[in-house]
């Protein structure tokens, strides 16, 4: 998905999108790119929330026990983008209706169902969050997405507990002072 910051479907979008479209069909040109990014924020911190542990993402996201946990962080996430007046998009089988407080019962699974199927298609077991903290041993990207959240969050005064606190276990295991396991999600 490609888009413009101010939501004009300009040429040089329209030819990105062109382009790409030879490498996926599914290219595509939005005048809500802002809706996309905050929805791709929500579905992220969620992938943080998996890297917590060794679980391939689809397992640790199918997980039951861990599923409230992934549910309030998207709603965290979602709530910031409603301060900010962003409607998220939806995509992947996340959808950002399914984890509002007010969607109907069973939707914010049946987005995280939706998900574990993407996942589990693909050639990507793991997430690239994961890989930072597992294999290459080095700093993920948590400060760049979502610990400006928690900067954004505090200045809309929209409480984000569950995000801060992500980001700092993902912190914990950067420094070696916590391990990536279940008991750490």
């Amino acid at each position: 998905v490609v888009g413009e910051i101010d939501g004009r479907i300009t040429p040089r979008a329209t030819a990105i999108r062109d382009r790409w479209q030879a490498c996926d069909p599914r290219a595509t040109v939005t005048p809500n790119i802002w809706g996309y990014l905050w929805g791709k924020e929500a579905y992220g911190a969620m992938l943080f929330a998996t890297a917590l542990t060794n679980e391939s993402i689809a397992d640790a996201l199918a997980m039951p026990g861990y599923r409230a946990v992934y549910i309030a962080l998207a709603r965290e996430m979602l709530a910031v983008a409603a301060a900010r007046s962003v409607v998220p998009e939806a995509f992947d089988g996340f959808d950002p209706h399914a984890y509002s407080p007010s969607a109907p019962a069973g939707a914010a699974a049946a987005s995280l169902d939706a998900l574990v199927a993407h996942n589990r298609k693909s050639a990507k077991s793991h997430s690239g969050i994961w890989r930072d903290l597992a294999i290459r041993k080095r700093p993920t990207e948590v400060d760049a997405q979502l610990g400006i959240v928690v900067t954004l969050a505090a200045e809309a005064g929209v409480p984000v507990p569950l995000t801060a606190r992500l980001v700092a276990l993902i912190h914990d295991i950067e420094r070696g002072e916590r391990p990536q396991a279940l008991e750490t999600l």
